[in-house]
């Protein structure tokens, strides 16, 4: 049983809410950044990039404090309001090409301590701390945790009502996509949502491990220090988006790699052929048919790649995928890559780009050879942490990616 609770968010004013959501701050230029902080003040980014009202770059703690008081000052302002019932807020995106809604909520750090709340992917300890220690500094946060459930006809069906009337927001974004919010605060509602929720026997982190993390250990050293926890404290919950597994949308991740690692382009084609039966294709393109099958990019051409499953054994989940199949037989043996996160010879490009990048980065030098592989499916990824496996880094580009800014959990 999962405990899935409604919250007062602090949020927009209706009419500013266009104006003050952003996307992730990562997501934006230089270029980007200046502009929107310099012609638009209600934007969160005068939140997140506290510096700027003094043309100052702030680091360190001292920017967490500063984050604060700019986060502070929007209060004052009356930019932002605080509901005075806890409340569901649905959140819906339609894009070109497609549509998405879930819902955001409490999830509880119980339930992720328990393992009710699976993960898939390893995290790293320092970016834990520090985003620890950035949430206990500021006092909220803006950014949910991607969580999954199975389809729920009931909940959706509820969600569908609520989406026939008038949202509290509704805009549209540069990138062409609409953002709609209902809040959903009347009890009959409230107490069904939260009855069909408990009836999940498990949830799935989709995308935000190190936020889960960070808020699970946020939440232990507050409890610590507090003689008169009771465990209703809001700090016992982190903000998480609810999205049903029909709604997810994932994506891929291709490897470029720097260099050969000594290697002529014959000999590593030789060391691939031990393990992969190879096709040149030349110039022609030859996108994955299905899974164990990779496309590779090298030195003006493309290739297939089809695991030879004669030398290979497949033991658990994790074995099976091929972002690790990719580690295990051609990356850490071949290419002498061992830390998939902090190797500077490697880099990711998710598979909303297109292959013409992936192309015109190995042909500039910049990298001397691409893999592409298909997508894992929700089902990879459930059994992946059913197992308690861990998934390499970037096996995954999941969405919706939401703007932040709209609703945020104050601890």
């Amino acid at each position: 049983m999962t405990q899935i609770l409604p919250f007062k968010a602090v949020r927009p004013l209706r009419a500013k809410a266009g104006l003050v959501a952003t996307r992730s701050y990562d997501d934006y230029s230089e270029a980007e950044i200046k502009a929107i902080l310099q012609y638009n003040p209600y934007s969160f980014l005068h939140i997140l990039n506290p510096g700027f009202k003094f043309q100052h770059q702030i680091t360190g703690s001292h920017k967490f404090e500063m984050v604060r008081n700019r986060y502070l000052e929007f209060k004052e302002e009356n930019s932002f309001i605080k509901d005075k019932k806890p409340a569901y807020y649905l959140y819906k995106i339609v894009s070109r090409e497609t549509s998405c809604f879930g819902i955001i909520a409490a999830a509880s750090v119980k339930d992720y301590e328990n393992n009710l709340i699976k993960k898939h992917e390893d995290t790293i300890a320092n970016r834990e701390i520090l985003f620890k220690d950035y949430l206990k500094t500021v006092g909220f946060n803006t950014e949910p945790v991607l969580l999954t459930y199975p389809d729920s006809p009931r909940l959706n069906e509820l969600l569908k009502q609520v989406m026939q009337t008038r949202a509290e927001y509704e805009f549209a974004t540069t990138d062409k996509e609409v953002h709609y919010l209902w809040k959903i605060d009347k009890t009959p509602l409230v107490e069904t949502i939260k009855e069909e929720f408990e009836k999940m026997s498990h949830l799935y982190i989709a995308d935000g491990h190190h936020r889960s993390a960070s808020s699970y250990m946020l939440s232990k050293e507050t409890e610590n220090g507090n003689p008169g926890h009771n465990g209703r404290e809001s700090y016992n919950y982190f903000m998480s988006y609810l999205i049903s597994e029909s709604n997810l949308k994932i994506h891929e991740y291709s490897r470029l790699i720097r260099d050969l690692n000594n290697y002529s382009k014959e000999e590593f084609l030789i060391k691939l052929d031990e393990h992969f039966r190879i096709e040149n294709h030349g110039n022609k393109f030859l996108a994955p048919l299905e899974k164990h099958h990779f496309n590779m990019y090298l030195d003006g051409e493309f290739y297939s790649l089809y695991l030879r499953k004669t030398n290979y054994k497949f033991s658990d989940s994790l074995s099976k995928l091929d972002p690790y199949i990719l580690y295990k037989k051609v990356l850490q043996p071949i290419l002498g890559i061992e830390d998939l996160r902090n190797d500077r010879r490697i880099s990711y490009i998710h598979g909303k780009y297109d292959l013409i990048e992936i192309k015109s980065r190995i042909d500039s030098g910049e990298f001397a050879v691409g893999f592409g592989m298909l997508p894992l499916s929700i089902e990879e990824i459930k059994e992946t942490a059913d197992e308690g496996l861990t998934m390499p880094p970037k096996s995954t580009y999941i969405e919706p990616k939401l703007r932040s800014g709209l609703t945020i959990y104050e601890f």
